[in-house]
């Protein structure tokens, strides 16, 4: 593998990466958990260029500037809802990690950090979410491309646990 993958417990905001990743809804207007934090940090220069975007589906990722926050960029992306794993949710959170690492290597990002998209409001069941991330992330660092520090950011220790063991999984492989 090209990068390093690793857990950081905390506030994704005051991480000083090149991106952050905003686990939005479809308006990218804000709203509750990491999405409302991140718009919180970055300031009213985020919500004005958002709404310049024209929303973003699901399983899709879109890039804005980082304004107020450390990082340089937001990419934000917008997760499944949970309605029980029948509707194609496992494919479409795959497709945001996915969509994130290519919005980072066209924009040149060395170091990117994830929230643990949709398992908060949206209830994908954290354990499978987190395997999914890591698994997405890394196929997508075997691409090549200038991503070289990855950092999935949790909140709580349940979080915290799961991904560490999220990881081990994926370098048992």
């Amino acid at each position: 593998m090209i990068g390093t993958m690793r857990i950081f417990g905390g506030d994704i905001t005051t991480l000083a990466t090149d991106a952050i990743v905003n686990a939005a809804n479809e308006t990218l207007l804000g709203g509750g958990g990491v999405d409302g934090a991140i718009h919180r940090a970055a300031g009213p220069g985020l919500l004005e260029e958002c709404r310049t975007l024209g929303g973003c589906p699901t399983g899709a990722a879109k890039v804005t500037e980082g304004y107020r926050l450390s990082a340089k960029f937001v990419i934000h992306t917008v997760g499944p809802v949970w309605q029980g794993g029948g509707a194609g949710e496992e494919a479409l959170l795959e497709g945001c990690y996915r969509q994130c690492m290519l919005l980072a290597f066209r924009n040149e990002i060395e170091s990117i950090a994830f929230p643990a998209i949709s398992t908060g409001v949206y209830r994908f069941p954290l354990k499978r979410a987190a395997d999914i991330a890591v698994t997405s992330v890394a196929g997508s660092l075997t691409e090549g491309g200038p991503v070289k520090d990855i950092v999935f950011a949790c909140f709580g220790a349940e979080a915290e646990a799961i991904y560490h063991g999220a990881l081990q999984r994926h370098q048992a492989e």
